[in-house]
């Protein structure tokens, strides 16, 4: 990795990336990955944007005011994260519902939430619980509801190698952790 006009120097990170490429392939500087620290750099940054974006800002910049009291839900949300204990992507879908107090947000916006979240170094759980804590803060609606299913890599390809596994994760606030009846509905509808 030699730099020249049209190959700046390597950041810190293209260096680390250098350097496990020869810890790990016996040809380091074979043609196939003479750039991938490099390309390596720029998946990464793509994978963290989240951490550059604030999603209180986001849902903030699509309120509305509204006079409805139903339960909104928006389903099968594709997530893709990186798992923070071994840097492996996971996947899924995310499940979102809120019961809204005078304001509703911008469906899409429920959507780019979920990706802030999800595009940083994570674990399922945490991510469940800040997707429904941003939509909870901002909206203060009557309750939120939030379903996350998702396989992991770092289970399905290392480890105790389980490839059909899934894990499910959920945050209930306000109405839907109190009442049962909104709690089942909202699972229900998850479901069908």
């Amino acid at each position: 990795m030699s730099s020249s006009p049209s190959n700046p120097e390597p950041s810190a990170f293209q260096q680390a990336i250098a350097s496990m490429l020869r810890t790990l392939d016996p040809e380091p500087d074979r043609e196939g990955l003479r750039d991938t620290p490099r390309r390596v750099e720029r998946a990464f940054t793509h994978y963290t944007s989240g951490y550059a974006q604030d999603p209180k800002k986001v849902i903030g910049d699509a309120l509305f005011e509204a006079a409805t009291d139903e339960m909104v839900v928006v389903k099968n949300i594709e997530i893709y994260s990186l798992c923070e204990h071994h840097l492996a992507p996971f996947f899924g879908k995310a499940h979102v519902a809120y019961i809204p107090s005078g304001k509703i947000v911008g469906l899409s916006k429920i959507a780019r939430v979920v990706d802030i979240y999800a595009r940083r170094l994570q674990v399922q759980e945490r991510l469940t619980m800040q997707v429904a804590q941003a939509l909870d803060e901002v909206l203060k609606p009557r309750g939120v509801g939030v379903v996350i299913e998702a396989s992991h890599l770092c289970m399905m390809m290392r480890g105790v190698e389980k490839q059909n596994s899934s894990t499910v994760t959920s945050c209930l606030l306000g109405l839907f952790r109190k009442d049962e009846r909104t709690r089942a509905e909202f699972l229900q509808l998850v479901r069908s």
